[in-house]
């Protein structure tokens, strides 16, 4: 029997709408602790496998998840998608590498925060608008008060961490011209591949000269499903929930659960300082990014697995 619309009342819609909207927003802050959580486990292996180990294994999960859920067909990429592929996965190794160093040298909260500043560039990038340009001149003004020069300043943490914010920067626009030249997930998936292939002599010399305990290991598997598997498949779930732009509004969350992370799990402290600066950061992006969202239609979003 075929419902006239006209006749549903308004009342009886609404906890319709609003229950996909509020698992969307759970999904999504379930994701950023598990991204920051497997981070903090990672860091429970670098004493024994080095941050290149924990990396090299964590590539590898990425790899083996992408692959199952994207299924490429490889035989059948041009030249023209596989030279964006190739540079994806280069970015991606790179990136995922910078900052689990960093993390090892300037803690997690730190860390995290700097390389959120690459999202935050490419989205203020090229803009016009006037508050965009605050939100840049705000955000430079707390990084600044992030990495002030202090007698325990670690330089070379921040610049790695810089250096990951400069890689993620690029993996989003890496991403875009994958999505562009090949369906789906296909080219994510094909990244993850190489990227995994190239860390094949690495992890493998980082195992030999750091010989692994099984505890180091189950924390480095752990560090890949945490930060590679629950993230993807809970954010393709929160898509389904949530517009484009709210998604890409609440990624601004993870600074935030990193340094809270960084604190109860690995006591990593911060000064109020560092935590106003956070803030200030965060808040930059959220609105950047939902002002620009009542502007125009969001692009759709792309899962990275960097975070």
């Amino acid at each position: 029997m075929k419902t006239d619309a006209r006749a549903v009342p308004t009342v009886s819609t609404a906890p319709q709408v609003a229950s996909p909207r509020w698992s969307g927003v759970v999904l999504m802050l379930g994701s950023g602790l598990s991204n920051q959580l497997g981070a903090s486990v990672a860091a429970f292996a670098f004493p024994v496998l080095g941050p290149v180990g924990v990396v090299a294994v964590r590539q590898w999960v990425a790899a083996g998840v992408l692959l199952s859920a994207g299924r490429p067909n490889l035989r059948g990429f041009t030249a023209t998608q596989w030279r964006p592929v190739v540079g994806l996965a280069l970015v991606f190794a790179i990136m995922n590498l910078t900052l689990y160093m960093a993390i090892d040298r300037i803690g997690l909260g730190l860390a995290v925060t700097l390389e959120f500043l690459g999202p935050l560039t490419v989205a203020l990038a090229g803009s016009r608008r006037r508050v965009d340009l605050v939100c840049a001149l705000v955000a430079c003004a707390a990084v600044l008060v992030l990495t002030r020069p202090r007698p325990s300043t670690d330089y070379l943490g921040i610049a790695l961490a810089l250096l990951a914010a400069v890689c993620w920067g690029c993996y989003i626009l890496l991403n875009r011209t994958v999505g562009q030249r090949l369906p789906g997930i296909e080219g994510s998936a094909a990244a993850a591949l190489v990227s995994g292939a190239l860390y094949v002599p690495v992890g493998i010399t980082a195992l030999w000269l750091h010989r692994p305990t099984a505890p180091a290991l189950l924390c480095a598997l752990a560090a890949g499903v945490l930060s590679s598997a629950v993230p993807f498949l809970t954010d393709l779930l929160a898509l389904r929930r949530v517009p484009a732009h709210f998604f890409g509004i609440f990624m601004s969350v993870n600074p935030v659960c990193a340094a809270l992370v960084g604190l109860l799990i690995l006591g990593q402290h911060l000064d109020p300082a560092s935590w106003t600066a956070i803030a200030v950061i965060v808040a930059a992006n959220a609105v950047a990014v939902g002002t620009a969202a009542h502007r125009s239609p969001a692009p759709t979003a792309t899962r990275t697995l960097c975070e």
